[in-house]
């Protein structure tokens, strides 16, 4: 017997289970899942992920005998239903579904009433005595399969629809007659011809055809695009679900519905869900009709209504999880088509989170795992600055569908929120309602907002799974396309391309103009969250900051210190006179022209260090002594150096002349750093006796300091030895003349290969280690940080890289060069101290790796420093499992 590619779910037994994703796709793993533990699911059967895994690597084929095996899984789903594929007289109709092991929704393709044709429809007629309902589903496929599987472009048959809606003076689908739709059914081949086709009447055909284009649909743009933004990888392709259809167009006993076990905008425990009567699930997803609250089913269908309600809790207790469900209901009979982990705001995951370790449902470790490090960056997104007062502005309402307050230039297209985003342009996409074409402008876009659709519509979904804030169902709005504007019902106000709006997905409202936002903060269910984290991450997380404010952010998100800060960022300071006299020092022509220059910065950096020890006390603070080239202080363009000579009171030529001098092929591996304090050390003094003066000043006023210096792109331990020696003499200097000892560490950052290759050395003077991983990751891969735009987009559509290696660590490479270092280094001195401080300390990936090579700690940016966190923590819970996933 072959392998096994087709799996079978009916009369209460599945061949596959819940466990069963990475094969069967999230559909098909919770349809089998559905089936086994009893709940009312129609039967069908899940062609395996890894026929689409094989169809890409094998040129389009299929693996043999896959179309016997479809084919004798349809003739057992003709047995469980009692139903003909094909037959008129009592026909199987079906659906064709994708389903990835990671849910991806609306991005891959459906099919809906397939195996009909002008003979069932008339025998669906006859047997439901309900021609109208027949021939809904016929023109419902037609129109779909016509799109979805031959590319024909929807709008030729939305406008065939629209057409007849007004000619018939209505408003709704659902108000259209029998007749009508006949004429539409007859239209829509026509469609067809116009593209070179005839519509295929032979339902196997049509089956064939579907199975297909669902795996295509794989690779199409919305779904690359989709998978690219969400960082989606290593998945076989998408599962086929052939299910037998149920319908939720039958009539008004009838009807179809998404629902969700909890609130997934603010995690409250409720039952959230709407429901559309007479009409099909794609109604409801695509948001073509805003449906209605669930109440309406209560009040229609309160038997249903009640099963529904048991369903919902029955699914969350079985998956330890809130649940993203989605039903029909045909002629007052509930079934399941599909029940997920719902995607859900940053608040709702948190809140879930909590709420599920105090009901008993998870443990917090558990939880932990459960919410992601965006749902963090979330938490903290803009908010309308409470100072602000703006009901005047308010312009209309919609559904608050995703947390957050965005403000931007409106635009009405996903193309141009793509391009106007690119040219650094803030943005709200507002389209009547979205569709998966729109994904890649939604992700551009700061806000979404729509004229249409519910809060389980396409927009609702998609705008909270990546975090942004989001109205839907917005029907004050009359969105005009083709002319790019929309005008309120009331007929008050007009929108136009560019104009300002703010958005708050909270609330729902819809604000004209550019209103003042401001950063969330950490408290309540977030506080209580986090405490959990805290307790079980062995990483130490501290932050990159040099500023006052920065520094205070950071330790209000928890930072245990600060890892990196940056002294050349403090000499563009506020008062323009730090940037003149550093200026000053790099044009003087003699050493004593040089330190008079200094001494007038010492008093601004005392200051600055001071300070950063007062915010910090009882922390460490390292401060990373110079580093970038000379002249990246000076100007290059003709008139800013005239003007810098005028500040100066020295002549042009001088400035020029300067420039010339310091001019470097390569700045990144030029006269920088060490290397610069090696032959100007009089730069490193100043900067030391700066540091410790402030550091013996907070002493006397009864600071707690602890003071880390690192020295920068040391390459030799002889670099670094000289430089400690003579900065050694300097704080020496500074102590014996304060009265006051204060206790230091010398370190040094590891942002050389050799520095790392030759660590044993290195450590044997160093204190302490702290990976620049950002000059590391350029130097070992030769890539500029700065250009690497140029090419990386190539590089991970081709498979040459997974990832921006300057975004997430590189492990095979970049981390073999960490991974030796710490050794070597430890193994001279064991209590090394070992961090890291570029881009890649706040990236969960790479924490998942410093966690593993048993760093110290990371060093992120403040607005980082949760999610370094809980990445720390998620760590930590699942080492003791065993399922670090790196290398």
């Amino acid at each position: 017997m072959g392998k096994k590619y087709v799996y079978f779910f009916g009369a209460g037994k599945a061949e596959g289970t819940g466990k069963m994703k990475d094969i069967l796709g999230g559909k098909g793993a919770g349809l089998a899942e559905m089936t086994n533990i009893g709940l009312p699911v129609p039967a069908g059967f899940t062609i395996s992920a890894e026929v689409c895994d094989y169809y890409y690597k094998n040129n389009r084929t299929y693996p043999e005998g896959l179309m016997e095996e479809v084919e004798a899984n349809l003739k057992r789903l003709e047995e469980v239903t009692g139903k003909k594929f094909g037959d008129p007289s009592n026909p199987l109709l079906v659906s064709v579904r994708s389903g990835a092991a990671v849910s991806m929704p609306g991005m891959m393709d459906t099919i809906l009433n397939l195996g009909i044709n002008d003979e069932v429809v008339e025998g669906l007629a006859k047997l439901t005595n309900n021609p109208r309902f027949a021939y809904d589903a016929y023109r419902r496929f037609i129109q779909m399969f016509g799109d979805v599987v031959l590319g024909i472009n929807k709008n030729e048959f939305e406008a065939v629809l629209e057409e007849k809606k007004k000619e018939r003076g209505v408003q709704w689908d659902s108000e259209l007659t029998v007749e009508d739709l006949k004429e539409i059914v007859k239209k829509f081949k026509e469609v067809y011809k116009k593209y070179g086709y005839e519509f295929p009447q032979d339902p196997r055909k049509q089956l064939d055809m579907a199975i297909e284009a669902v795996f295509k649909s794989w690779m199409n743009e919305r779904a690359i695009k989709y998978r690219e933004i969400n960082d989606i990888k290593g998945l076989l392709g998408t599962a086929v679900n052939v299910v037998e259809m149920v319908f939720g167009n039958m009539g008004e006993d009838s009807g179809t519905g998404v629902g969700f076990t909890r609130n997934p905008n603010t995690g409250e425990k409720e039952f959230y869900a709407e429901f559309l009567p007479n009409a099909q699930g794609e109604d409801v997803v695509a948001g073509i009709r805003t449906p209605m609250k669930i109440d309406e089913l209560k009040k229609r269908l309160p038997e249903v209504y009640d099963q529904l309600i048991k369903v919902a809790e029955l699914l969350e207790k079985h998956y330890k999880d809130v649940q993203d469900i989605e039903f029909t209901v045909e002629r007052g009979k509930l079934f399941l088509l599909q029940t997920r982990s719902a995607k859900r705001t940053g608040y709702a995951a948190v809140r879930i989170a909590v709420d599920m370790v105090k009901e008993g449902i998870i443990t917090e470790k558990e939880a932990i795992l459960r919410v992601q490090p965006s749902h963090l960056d979330q938490l903290l997104h803009p908010m309308i600055d409470p100072s602000e007062k703006y009901d005047d502005k308010v312009i209309a309402k919609g559904l608050p569908a995703s947390p957050g307050a965005a403000t931007g230039q409106v635009v009405f297209f996903a193309k141009d929120a793509e391009k106007w985003a690119k040219e650094g342009r803030e943005v709200i996409l507002l389209r009547p309602e979205t569709s998966p074409e729109d994904i890649g402008g939604m992700h551009a876009a700061k806000g979404i907002l729509t004229a249409r659709g519910g809060l389980t519509s396409h927009a609702a979904v998609v705008a909270r799974g990546m975090g942004k804030p989001c109205v839907v169902g917005c029907e004050d709005l009359i969105v005009d396309e083709e002319k790019k504007i929309a005008k309120t019902k009331d007929g008050k106000f007009t929108i136009k391309e560019g104009d300002w709006l703010t958005i708050d997905g909270k609330t729902g409202y819809v604000i004209s103009g550019k209103l003042k936002l401001v950063k969330g903060e950490i408290s309540g269910y977030f506080a209580e969250f986090m405490k959990w984290v805290d307790k079980y991450r062995k990483l130490g997380v501290r932050a990159n900051a040099e500023t006052p404010e920065d520094a205070k952010k950071a330790r209000e998100f928890g930072a245990e210190g600060i890892g990196l800060a940056r002294t050349e960022h403090m000499f563009f300071g506020p008062e323009k006179e730090r940037i003149l006299y550093f200026r000053s020092m790099i044009i003087s022509d003699t050493y004593e022209e040089r330190v008079k220059a200094l001494n007038k910065l010492l008093e601004y950096q005392r200051k600055d260090f001071e300070e950063l020890f007062e915010i910090m006390e009882g922390l460490p603070v390292t401060i990373r002594l110079l580093d970038p080239p000379l002249h990246e202080f000076l100007p290059h363009e003709e008139e800013q150096m005239k003007e810098v000579a005028k500040e100066l009171g020295v002549p042009f030529e001088k400035i020029k002349e300067r420039n010339e001098q310091l001019k470097e092929f390569n700045p990144m591996l030029g006269f920088r750093g060490c290397r610069l304090a090696i032959v100007y050390p009089e730069i490193y003094e100043m900067q030391v006796r700066a540091i410790f003066q402030a550091a013996c000043n907070m002493k006397k006023k009864g600071k707690d300091v602890k003071l880390e210096v690192m020295i920068p792109i040391v390459a030799e331990v002889k670099e670094f030895a000289y430089l400690k020696k003579r900065l050694g003499q300097v704080a020496k200097e500074v102590m014996d003349k304060e009265g006051i000892q204060v206790d230091y560490k010398f370190g040094t950052m590891i942002e050389v290969p050799r520095a790392a290759l030759t660590a044993n050395e290195i450590a044997k003077e160093a204190e302490f280690f702290s990976f620049g991983t950002n000059d590391l990751t350029q130097m070992t891969f030769a890539f500029s940080r700065d250009d690497i735009g140029k090419f990386i987009g190539s590089y991970k559509s081709l498979n040459i890289l997974e990832d921006d290696p300057f975004k997430t660590l590189d492990v095979k490479g970049v981390g073999q060069l960490i991974k030796i270092g710490i050794e070597k280094g430890r193994s001279v001195r064991p209590d090394l101290k070992v961090g890291i401080c570029g881009e890649h300390g706040g990236d969960p990936a790479s924490i998942m790796f410093c966690h593993k090579v048993r760093m110290d700690y990371v060093s992120a940016s403040p607005f980082r420093v949760p999610i370094a966190r809980l990445a720390a923590a998620q760590a930590a819970v699942l080492d003791e499992k065993g399922e670090l996933p790196v290398d």
